[in-house]
């Protein structure tokens, strides 16, 4: 058993700000499932959005936050990261994050959703770029220990301790060592939940491997309440080719002047089509409104992909501003300064999650949470674009702030029980948890992807139902991996997904269903009580 003052579930922008903040002052373990960089934070392409122009204002970032979020969003929440984004870049700034500059000044491109250029950037790799920073910044604190291939497996609440009292207090962490193959028992006063999101309940996803919706599954079962879980975003432009299932084209190409168009052969070929769907703002609209589209032509014409287009900007500006994604696509044989580059729509972004106040603070005492695992009111019904880093920097922050204002009011964790394992065996069956994992993502793909009907939902459901007992039943038999520990989490955050999108009686940014095609006068949000 080890103890710190605070433990982190999660490596990347939103666990790494906190624990920086915390050092000051605090022990700090951060754990990292895989690699300390193999989150979302270094996949990230376009940006981080900050009002830093000066023909730009707070109020237009937040209103176009607003429109995008189809008023779901929380206006206080907007508001307060929205007027903490300058001071956000200007930490990372001085961290070294080596932002694009013209002469002295920072420069700013433009996504869809924007109504200014805002979003800064390094090149088409700013997360790397800022993952990078914020590792070296922790690896040289001496206050924050680094643990990669550790697998949280659920929060340590009261029924592990030795005398139950029935308070909801968090208390750390049981994970899996994945060098030693041990269950560690981890204990803090406090612990911030910053392990992304759950684009991996879906077969085409932009996530990486490990975005199994861990913390979520983790909060929930501890007694957390979730909220919006059924406004799963799904990014327009993902490269369609049959080697690389999951490369993103960063929203930047189309903020910088690309086309989407039908391929050559069908009706209308080689023509943009984005003028029936978003005529005012074609390419430039918000996300949810262009994947729809792009989904809409796909299965009319009965496509494979649409064509995204920049080839009309000089050879020059293509590269310069998409270098990493002209030598990517160099490699599978694309020219995108010659011809159009063939894409997809696939999931991309959890704006559903683990309800948290301003502070980061959740429903259960010790717990916090950041980033993409939460949802704080920021995105509401659609993330607007370059939204999702700045949400880390800024709850990060938060959360960590208010641990160490509040830290003698946080009590010292109880005698916590070990993990048990002496029940358990190793499975000779390990084909029934990829069987189990490739059947959700596909029914959720199907039944649960970008427009959906209530018959489609209710098949989903069925089916989850069926195999939660499948995977209880093998999760309580055999040792836990990796993968069945995965598994577990997938199956309940699946079942959050559908359970909101049943709950919602309307259409409204990311959740389309046919049976209700009009949005409702109010907005609501859609919370689940454990």
């Amino acid at each position: 058993m080890s103890h710190f003052d605070v433990i982190i579930v999660g490596s990347g922008a939103a666990g790494l700000s906190a624990a920086i903040t915390l050092a000051r002052t605090h022990k700090v373990l951060v754990l990292a499932k895989g690699d300390l960089a193999g989150g979302s934070t270094a996949w990230a392409q376009g940006g981080i959005a900050a009002v830093l122009d000066a023909g730009d204002t707070f109020e237009n970032h937040i209103d176009d936050t607003m429109v995008a979020g189809a008023g779901l969003n929380r206006r206080e929440t907007v508001e307060f990261v929205v007027e903490n984004a300058p001071a956000a870049i200007q930490r990372l700034e001085d961290m070294g994050v080596p932002f694009n500059k013209e002469a002295e000044t920072l420069h700013l491109t433009r996504e869809g959703g924007h109504s200014h250029r805002r979003i800064v950037h390094v090149d088409d790799a700013t997360g790397w770029a800022v993952q990078e920073a914020l590792q070296n910044t922790a690896a040289a604190h001496p206050n924050i220990t680094l643990q990669p291939h550790m697998v949280a497996i659920d929060l340590i609440s009261d029924r592990h301790a030795d005398t139950p009292t029935g308070a909801k207090n968090v208390w750390g962490v049981y994970a899996l060592n994945n060098n030693t193959g041990r269950v560690e028992t981890l204990t803090s006063r406090a612990t911030i939940m910053a392990s992304g999101g759950a684009g991996r309940t879906y077969l085409f996803s932009t996530a990486p491997r490990g975005a199994t919706g861990d913390g979520i599954a983790m909060a929930w079962r501890a007694g957390a309440r979730v909220s919006n879980m059924e406004m799963m975003q799904f990014h327009p432009t993902c490269l369609y080719n049959l080697e690389v299932k999951n490369f993103l084209i960063t929203e930047a190409v189309r903020g910088e002047g690309g086309h989407l168009k039908l391929p050559p052969g069908v009706q209308d070929g080689g023509e943009r089509f984005m003028d029936r769907f978003d005529p005012e703002r074609m390419e430039l609209a918000p996300r949810d409104i262009v994947a729809r589209a792009n989904d809409h032509e796909i299965k009319r014409l009965g496509l494979d992909y649409v064509h995204l287009d920049i080839s009309h900007h000089k050879p020059e500006f293509v590269k310069h501003h998409f270098p990493n994604i002209y030598d990517k696509l160099i490699g599978l044989g694309i020219d995108m300064t010659k011809e159009p580059i063939p894409v997809v729509p696939a999931q991309h972004y959890t704006c559903g999650g683990i309800l948290i106040d301003l502070h980061g603070r959740t429903d259960l005492p010790g717990l916090y949470a950041a980033g993409e695992a939460s949802e704080s009111g920021l995105h509401g019904a659609n993330r607007l674009a370059s939204n999702s880093l700045l949400e880390c920097f800024v709850f990060g922050d938060a959360a960590a702030r208010d641990i160490a204002e509040h830290w003698e009011d946080m009590p010292e964790p109880p005698a916590i029980r070990p993990w048990d394992e002496s029940r358990v065996t190793d499975s000779d069956e390990e084909v029934v948890i990829k069987q189990t994992w490739t059947e959700i993502r596909r029914f959720m793909w199907n039944y649960v992807g970008i427009v959906r009907t209530t018959k489609r939902l209710e098949r989903a459901q069925h089916r989850i139902d069926l195999l939660r007992g499948e995977v209880e039943e093998y999760y309580g038999h055999f040792r836990v991996t990796q993968d069945l520990i995965e598994l577990r989490n997938l199956i309940e955050v699946a079942d959050l997904i559908v359970k909101s999108a049943l709950a919602r009686k309307e259409s409204r940014g990311l959740h389309y269903i046919t049976d209700y095609p009009e949005r409702l006068s109010e907005a609501v949000d859609t919370v689940l009580e454990p």
